[in-house]
């Protein structure tokens, strides 16, 4: 039996997909009988206060000078590169996405995560990625060798096949309110769409970026789209699988992904996907699966979704593929002994 370390910025409990990893990860170890660890980092990563940083630190350095501590890429990607040589603990980073490639920030706090993350992944043993993508982002952009970097895609739990919304199509767009998530490209695509039959589900955080939301209720307002589209907010898990059930089509336009858990989640569940070019949503969601189109083209997205709305019977040959890929994603106990094993090798 292992003993294993997981620091983790924030909230565990935090609904969006890389704290679901988090979840599925620890509980997985400790059904595998492993004895787990999970040190609470604090809030505001990855742009924490000094207090926050310093006792972040101070934690990690009072673990065993023989562990082996996995730290999510959220908090490892800004931790100094001087404290991790120094405190010489076997460091494996957990990378989502490289942090740079947030959208929204500043180009001057893009370059200072960009030298922050490089840095700090020179000094980890082993950096897991949740998918090829990020792997070849770490290699091709922050000078990480091939042999340093192990994928460990998202699994997917074992789902019923949606239902459906029944007579008006629902589409379903899963993914916290942020710029990156691209909320305001559908916004925009689905005012071309006011002849079709629809109703369209935002479920995901609306705290996170005020600014956002804001915006997006005003969008809504402003294309006389309150009645069609809703804004529903966080819901727990049973909740999202009530939303994956009762939806027909899966759309989320976003304009960066370091994997997509929903769209693997979406597919589990047997929804054809709408979805952009963008990082590794291309080979997340295979042709067979869904309609991919040009980041920030809400016509393009539009004439997507329209396609799915005028054509049942390409509607449904797509929910046939996505069903039938998703039966044949990873599940979350491949994906925590992947983890585990590497960690246990760098040990």
């Amino acid at each position: 039996m292992a003993h294993l370390i997981f620091a983790v910025p924030g909230d565990l409990a935090t609904l969006t997909g890389g704290y679901a990893y988090a979840r599925e990860i620890i509980r997985c170890w400790k059904s595998a009988g492993h004895s787990v660890r999970h040190i609470p980092l604090g809030e505001g990563f990855p742009s924490p206060s000094q207090d926050v940083l310093e006792d972040a630190c101070r934690q990690l350095a009072a673990t065993p000078e023989d562990a082996t501590i996995l730290i999510d890429g959220l908090a490892y990607g800004v931790l100094p590169a001087a404290f991790l040589q120094q405190t010489r603990r076997r460091w494996l980073a957990l990378v989502h996405h490289p942090l740079a490639l947030e959208t929204g920030i500043a180009p001057a706090e893009q370059i200072a995560l960009k030298v922050s993350e490089q840095a700090a992944l020179v000094e980890a043993a082993h950096i897991v990625v949740t998918s090829p993508a990020t792997a070849r982002e770490l290699v091709t952009s922050y000078a990480v060798s091939e042999q340093k970097v192990t994928v460990a895609l998202p699994g997917v739990e074992a789902a019923g096949r949606a239902t459906g919304g029944g007579d008006v199509p629902v589409l379903l767009s899963v993914g916290t309110l942020t710029r990156r998530k691209g909320h305001d490209v559908l916004v925009a695509a689905l005012s071309e769409l006011r002849d079709l039959d629809w109703k369209c589900r935002f479920v995901g955080s609306t705290g996170r970026d005020p600014a956002v939301t804001d915006n997006l209720r005003r969008a809504i307002a402003g294309a006389g789209l309150e009645q069609r589209i809703e804004i529903v907010g966080e819901v727990d898990s049973d909740g999202l699988q009530d939303e994956y059930r009762q939806a027909d089509i899966f759309v989320l336009a976003s304009r960066y992904e370091g994997y997509g858990m929903v769209f693997a989640e979406a597919m589990a569940h047997g929804l054809p996907v709408i979805a952009c070019h963008a990082g590794a949503v291309p080979e997340t969601v295979p042709d067979s699966a869904g309609i991919l189109v040009p980041v920030d083209d809400p016509a393009a997205l539009a004439q997507a979704v329209g396609l799915m709305l005028r054509d049942p019977s390409r509607r449904q040959m797509l929910a046939d593929g996505a069903w039938l890929h998703g039966q044949g994603l990873a599940r979350w106990p491949d994906t925590a002994k992947t983890i585990s094993d590497i960690m246990e090798q760098t040990a």
